[in-house]
């Protein structure tokens, strides 16, 4: 699984015209799901953007995690995160996972950020979004459950 979070000051997505989902204060997580990616992959990414400090502190510096700050989350789903662009000029997406298994770990990953507890807000699998958003920094890290 591969993520990119955006720490924002607020976000949305948009499907069709309508908001699916919206948060204040929080992370914007873009979720990619690789062919060999399992539950173990969801477990490890969930703790670690939970436990990642990456909120600043009275003093100015990344030091507080999203429980401390009581952030939400907005998990929007991103094959295109495996995409590869390393030969021709149209990106290969072989390593991304097949819709049907994506969605099941999909799932899976927004039910245990859930049992943090968070709060967390959700696109629409699958669905062409709309994704709007604030970016706080700008921070904005990606990580790999590899």
């Amino acid at each position: 699984m591969r993520v990119v979070i955006q720490r924002v000051k607020e976000a949305q997505v948009q499907v069709a015209g309508s908001t699916v989902g919206q948060i204040p204060k929080g992370l914007l997580v873009f979720l990619g799901i690789a062919r060999d990616d399992s539950k173990p992959s969801a477990d490890y990414l969930v703790k670690k953007i939970t436990e990642l400090r990456i909120f600043e502190d009275a003093g100015g510096k990344m030091n507080l995690s999203t429980q401390e700050v009581g952030a939400q989350f907005l998990v929007v789903s991103q094959f295109t995160l495996y995409g590869d662009c390393d030969s021709g000029r149209r990106p290969s997406f072989e390593r991304a996972a097949d819709p049907a298994m994506a969605q099941e770990l999909y799932d899976y990953f927004v039910t245990r950020l859930k049992a943090v507890p968070a709060v967390v807000e959700t696109g629409r699998f699958g669905a062409m979004m709309d994704v709007s958003l604030v970016n706080d920094g700008p921070v904005t890290f990606i990580l790999d459950s590899k």
